[in-house]
């Protein structure tokens, strides 16, 4: 278990400006992870990019050190490809995790306790998005697959069983509270959606009917007009875009555009058109939506992500009780997955042994079949192979048991099985820490075909 990883950068390590280079998109998904399945250096990999992170979620070929650091070399040269800087440029952003370590920042990330708003929901529905997409893909194999499964359920458990959820949770309703703060009562100025994506569709549920209006212009109209029509505003069509500025007193941008949709020229003409009318843009996206320099204008306010740091600060103050009991959760659940991962360590030599022994067994079994007892009928012979069955099953019983238990508590593992497979004289059998593939382990002992038992992987 030891070779899972996960390298990235985050709101904590990295600017807006830094992290909107390596975001990707629904669209780039596939060749991110395309590339990432070309690095024989990784057996399984997972990318997951939002606005506030952009990681790697990975399991490394063979060799802990040694694969560890072509894993990670591996990934930089990805990312540095991907965001088109070298990966000197990336240092100072990135961080890298190994191990449980690795796991628990899987569970915690999913768990939405390592947001920017802690407790959010939107993180669970990117990592299954991130997931599904991998999985698409083939990246996904047994051992990572796995571990991002279980981080559902930590995140699942987290949201039923504490408070986090409670009050603001997400990054829209923070950006809608910022609004109200900033005007008061909404009831007199109108608030422009632009996009109409799932952020901006929190934004809208967090508005509510309170606005004095509320515009929606997004690049396929339809979607902007059921989004408008859930929160009874009025969609407008993309090319109305500069015109809806014009009209507007808060503007929420959240497009998945990898450009800047609103640029300083087109809102100096606005703010011609406005007379100097104040007009603030609360730019949600990453990559940024609204062109930096627009914030240089007069009268016109720009806050991104990273600006809504200190409004998310003050509202995590009643959430920070409830942290020590999803650690608890997130806990117990690496606990369990450690239990199991360990469990894979020693699988295959188990798996031979029974192949081994079995063989052995059936082959006597089968030539006294053909010679002393070939008079014995089909049902005799079917109730002697039954016997040698159950006979495999309770004599292997014992020892693989203690073998598994061990490895599950931390035992030394690899002396167990290198003592049993000199002691049966095992054949070398390469450790599977992803795909977990035990028939060709039986086939290399016995040449023949494995039972359910045989494929049965620890849970």
């Amino acid at each position: 278990m030891t070779s899972i990883l996960v390298l990235g950068l985050s709101h904590r390590t990295a600017p807006v400006d830094v992290r909107e280079r390596f975001a990707a998109n629904a669209d780039a998904l596939p060749e991110v992870l395309a590339r990432l399945a070309s690095r024989p250096e990784l057996r399984e990999t997972l990318f997951l990019s939002t606005c506030n992170r952009v990681e790697v979620f990975a399991n490394h070929a063979a060799g802990e050190v040694s694969g560890k650091k072509r894993a990670l070399l591996a990934i930089r040269e990805v990312l540095a490809e991907h965001a088109r800087v070298s990966p000197s440029d990336l240092a100072p952003y990135l961080y890298e995790k190994h191990g449980e370590e690795a796991v628990r920042h899987i569970f915690r990330v999913t768990a939405s306790l390592d947001s920017m708003v802690l407790g959010e929901p939107q993180i669970l529905g990117q990592v299954k998005d991130a997931y599904e997409a991998a999985l698409a893909a083939g990246t996904l194999g047994h051992l990572l697959g796995r571990c991002v499964h279980r981080a559902f359920t930590v995140a699942k458990r987290v949201r039923s069983e504490t408070a986090l959820g409670a009050g603001l949770v997400s990054i829209s309703s923070v950006a809608v509270d910022l609004a109200r703060r900033i005007f008061g009562d909404l009831a007199d100025h109108t608030v422009l959606l632009v996009g109409a994506g799932e952020m901006a569709e929190a934004a809208a549920k967090s508005l509510g009917r309170g606005g004095r209006a509320i515009r929606v212009v997004n690049r396929t109209f339809a979607h902007g007009e059921a989004l408008a029509t859930s929160v009874g505003g009025t969609c407008a069509p993309w090319s109305a875009l500069e015109d809806e500025l014009v009209g507007a007193d808060v503007v929420v941008t959240s497009t998945a555009s990898s450009t800047f949709v609103i640029s300083a020229d087109v809102v100096k003409r606005a703010m011609r058109a406005r007379k100097g009318r104040t007009l603030f843009f609360i730019d949600i996206a990453v990559p940024r939506n609204v062109d930096p320099r627009v914030h240089g204008l007069d009268n016109v306010y720009v806050f991104n992500v990273d600006d809504l740091e200190q409004q998310v600060a003050e509202g995590l103050k009643s959430r920070q009780n409830e942290v020590g009991i999803a650690d608890d959760i997130v806990k117990a659940a690496l606990s369990d997955y450690v239990t199991w991962a360990r469990g894979l360590d020693v699988q295959p030599a188990v798996v031979a042994l029974r192949a081994k022994t079995r063989a052995v067994l059936l082959g006597e079994l089968e030539r006294t079949l053909a010679g002393r007892l070939k008079h014995l009928a089909e049902g005799d012979r079917a109730a002697l192979e039954q016997m040698m069955e159950s006979a495999v099953n309770k004599l292997l019983h014992a020892p693989t048991t203690r073998l598994k238990a061990g490895a599950a508590n931390g035992a030394e593992s690899d002396d167990h099985v290198n003592v049993l497979k000199h002691l049966f004289d095992l054949p070398e059998v390469p450790r599977q820490s992803g795909d977990l593939r035990v028939r060709s382990v039986v086939e290399h002992v016995h040449g023949g075909e494995t039972s359910d038992d045989d494929e049965r992987v620890p849970h």
